[in-house]
């Protein structure tokens, strides 16, 4: 045995002389110059006097090597010289650390093993943290980036390793190390690694500690782009940590753009109430009014100006809306009504407006339709509000719920014009047809989505019908107010409704109504409640009720109420256990899809994908009406969790291919919704051509969902494109009088406004998500989901919840003056480019063109002022902007 072992120290010996040999052999591939020789024979006797018996030659030995690696490693551009020297010596070295006494020298020492330990260490050895935590207090960044970047990843492991373990490991001396490298990272540049480090090991309370006036909008834009990729609740503590950094710098609009996102009430007047600039508070006024958000300042403000105070109350309620917009259109010069067969271009194809095989009243109906989406928020028309006969008499070219929707288009083309809308729909109140009257309630509802009066002129009108006799001016009456009131949260407005909800008298149209008025009008507040009421008629709702699409509103009533709210909806996924199994399962999936909606939840989108894969056989003998919904809400869903996030909706675009190759029928009837979803006035030419494969499908719900949805992918956009495709259906259905109605619909949303408005839900940059849009969209396209029984049938009417999520894309600037003046100046409009995490001060659009305001902004696109005579109060240049005069400004 002692044989064995001394032939076996030769041959280690050997091999390591081999190495070094080898090692040397390559350095000397190109020959070493004569510095570089010096440095390797310099380093090499550094090596040679730490294995050797002096001790006092060991602390200058190991100083040396780790003042020559930290000279290399700072600037880092290639592998260093003195590692590549040093490398073969590595096990020698951190044999030697072991066997040092000397307790600076052993530090010196683990110090040069950490180093080497960069290019040396075994994998999952976690040498350079190791050595790390027993090597020297000098200073981190003398040691380079590079070796900052390499320890960060092994505490990010270390960490990681320790909390999880049973039971958990300290972390205090992996803590002193973050609290060393986060302000280093910070300092050179690298606020990503030190971001990432910090979220790693929990601690954002540091980046907000350490996070200074030159990077702080750097470091806010790399964690709002982290935000879809971390789970719950890690995603709301980095949107909270984002806010409270630009709070710290009074960056007050980003920081409201912050506590919108959240939707948190607390924390909105919070940052209201911290501004103290008149100027900028008025810019937060106008964003509050975007999203629909209601603030009393009367209330929070009771000591200030009272002029100023009523300002601040007027741009809240977002009475500059239609101003603005009639200021656009003129400026576009749209102004002049356009008729349906301005849109239908019927001379291009040869044929008429209708033709003897297409129901006329079903034409007139769909012509109410267009003229109220292309002539959208412009106060006048060639067909019901045009002085003559002919206008009178349009109403009655239609029939029963025909005239209902006909008489609500006019609140659609008085849309936001509260003082002079009103007075021109009552005479439509007067009418004796209850199917009239019951419209023009609808009407005022819709006229003030998106505004508020403070003398709540729609609360005043509606009221008296919640519980009238006659059902159809319930629905009227309760959908308007629900449109009028949507993300108010106003208990005096929701109280009025319950009792429709819980009168024994209120049909299942009347109580579905009900039940999404109060989601709307709640949208997002968890009201318990609301919640409770609402779960107690859906569990008396009669089992074979259940399979119409009244008790689905009912549903999507209760998800509006969690909408965003993620874990928050547990509570009411609990009470569907009182239900049918068939429609317990698609009213969980509704509930739960609406609480994660935006939130790019991967696992979610996991879990409803699974849902898609299972087979539901519906010709069992034991097979209930709607077993298989919940598949339908599955696909929807996938959409509505992944919408807003680019990623997120490429690789739902793409599973969506999957599932129309190998879905069930119901699952290809709702993937064109799910499309819509995605890519609301966004028409990618990828997606167009899918849906021009589906709207000629053989299944024709499957068609007709997919006409819709390339009027909802071109809303508001007059995309050359889809007018085309959308014309050539229209011949192409012209003796099928459902699907040329669905044709219709679609050629009047894609020209939505005459091509100024959009539906999208995401503004601010595609930042913040509008719950009162999305609620909008969603009451559309579940009404679609059963677009025979809904949309063909005598439930049309639900068409005009679109336009709560109707909005002009518009961007106007105004003085900061008291009297909010426009202002006409330069502004570039180009394609947004992403500059998360990249150096410098990069461009944000690229592109551009040059208009003057106030100008239309596209999806994607992204405005910056032109020159610096102006000064912006807000960054995000979108919607409503007030501007200062710039004091160095010098005209030429």
């Amino acid at each position: 045995m002692a044989e064995d072992k001394m032939d076996t120290k030769p041959d280690k010996a050997e091999d390591k002389k081999d190495v070094a040999k080898d090692v040397e052999d390559d350095d000397d591939a190109p020959e070493l110059s004569d510095e570089d020789r010096a440095l390797k024979e310099e380093l090499e006797a550094c090596v040679d006097d730490l294995k050797g018996e002096d001790v006092s030659k060991h602390n200058a030995a190991a100083l040396k090597m780790r003042t020559s690696i930290c000279a290399a490693t700072s600037t880092m551009t290639s592998v260093p010289k003195p590692l590549k020297f040093l490398r073969p010596y590595y096990d020698d070295i951190k044999g030697r650390c072991a066997t040092v006494s000397d307790k600076a020298t052993k530090a010196i020492v683990s110090d040069v093993v950490s180093l080497l330990a960069m290019t040396q260490e075994e994998e999952g050895s976690r040498d350079c943290l190791t050595f790390r935590l027993t090597g020297s207090d000098e200073k981190i960044e003398t040691f380079g980036h590079e070796y900052v970047r390499h320890l960060s990843g092994q505490i990010a492991q270390e960490y990681s390793e320790r909390t999880t373990s049973d039971p958990p490991k300290s972390v205090d001396d992996l803590m002193k190390l973050v609290s060393e490298i986060v302000p280093y990272d910070m300092k050179a540049n690298a606020e990503a690694d030190a971001c990432d480090l910090a979220m790693e090991v929990g601690s954002m309370k540091l980046i907000e500690d350490t996070v200074d006036n030159k990077v702080y909008d750097r470091v806010c834009l790399y964690l709002q782009s982290c935000v879809p990729f971390v789970p719950e609740p890690d995603d709301t503590d980095l949107i909270k940590t984002c806010m409270r950094i630009f709070l710290k710098f009074e960056q007050y609009p980003q920081g409201m753009q912050m506590a919108l996102k959240l939707n948190d009430m607390e924390a909105i007047t919070n940052v209201f109430l911290t501004c103290k600039d008149l100027q900028i508070r008025r810019q937060l006024a106008f964003m509050l009014a975007r999203q629909q958000i209601i603030l009393d300042p009367e209330e929070l403000l009771p000591d200030d100006d009272e002029n100023e105070v009523e300002l601040l109350a007027n741009l809240i309620r977002n009475t500059k809306l239609n101003e603005s917009f009639l200021a656009l259109a003129r400026e576009l010069d749209i102004m002049e009504a356009k008729t349906p067969e301005d849109i239908y271009k019927s001379h291009l194809d040869g044929t008429t407006r209708s033709t003897g095989t297409v129901d006329n009243a079903k034409a007139n109906l769909a012509a109410s339709f267009v003229n109220a989406f292309v002539n959208a928020g412009f106060g006048h028309d060639k067909l019901i509000i045009a002085p003559g006969e002919d206008s009178k008499k349009w109403i009655w070219r239609n029939k029963d719920e025909g005239q209902m929707s006909t008489a609500a288009s006019l609140g659609m083309l008085l849309l936001w014009d509260v003082d002079g809308g009103l007075q021109m729909i009552d005479p439509y109140l007067l009418s004796d047809v209850d199917h009239v009257k019951s419209g023009a309630l609808l009407a005022c509802g819709i006229l003030c989505s998106g505004v508020s009066d403070e003398n709540d002129p729609a609360f005043a009108l509606l009221n008296d019908y919640i519980l009238n006799p006659t059902m159809s001016f319930r629905v009227g009456a309760i959908s308007g107010l629900g449109m009028a009131y949507a993300g108010s949260a106003r208990d005096d407005v929701g109280q009025s409704i319950v009792p429709a909800l819980n009168d024994p008298k209120s049909n299942l149209e009347v109580i579905g109504v009900s039940a999404l008025a109060l989601g709307q009008i709640y949208v997002g507040t968890c009201n318990g409640n609301i919640t409770e009421e609402i779960i107690n008629v859906l569990v008396e709702v009669k089992e074979a009720d259940l399979a119409t699409p009244h008790a689905r509103f009912i549903v999507l009533g209760l998800a509006l109420i969690y909408l965003g709210r993620q874990q928050a909806v547990e509570i009411a996924l609990q009470a569907m256990a009182a239900l049918p199994e068939a429609f317990q399962k698609f009213a969980r999936m509704l509930l739960d899809t609406c609480a994660y909606a935006g939130t790019g939840n991967v696992l979610k989108v996991q879990s409803l994908l699974h849902a898609c894969s299972e087979h539901v056989d519906m010709e069992k003998e034991d097979a209930q009406p709607g077993e298989d919904t919940f598949q339908a809400f599955a696909t929807m869903g996938i959409a509505m969790v992944a919408m807003g996030e680019e990623i997120g909706t490429e690789m739902c675009l793409r599973s969506f291919n999957n599932l129309l190759q190998y879905g069930e029928p119901v699952i290809r009837r709702a993937v064109p919704i799910g499309i819509a979803l995605l890519c609301t006035s966004n028409p990618k030419l990828s997606i167009l051509d899918t849906l021009s494969k589906l709207s000629h499908d053989p299944d024709a719900e499957t068609a007709y969902n997919a006409i819709f949805a390339l009027g909802i992918v071109g809303a508001g956009t007059n995309h050359a494109r889809i007018a085309s495709m959308l014309r050539t259906l229209a011949q192409y259905y012209a003796k099928d009088s459902n699907a040329l109605f669905m044709v219709r619909i679609a050629q009047g949303i894609l020209h939505a406004g005459k091509g100024s408005i959009t539906f999208s839900p995401f503004h601010t940059e595609r930042s913040l998500m509008s719950p009162v849009a999305v609620s909008g969209l969603l009451a559309t396209f579940v009404a679609a989901l059963d677009v025979k029984n809904v949309i063909l049938g005598t439930g049309h009417h639900v068409l005009y919840h679109l336009a709560l999520a109707m909005y002009p894309r518009i961007m106007c600037t105004f003085a900061d003056d008291e009297e909010q003046t426009p202002i006409n100046t330069s502004v570039r409009v180009g394609q947004a480019v992403d500059v998360v995490g990249q150096a410098g001060k990069p461009k944000t659009i690229t592109g551009f063109i040059t208009n003057n305001t106030p100008v239309l902004l596209g999806y994607g696109e992204r405005a910056q002022l032109a020159t610096d005579e102006y000064l912006s109060l807000t960054p995000l240049l979108e919607g409503f902007v007030i501007l200062k005069k710039n004091p160095e400004w010098e005209t030429s």
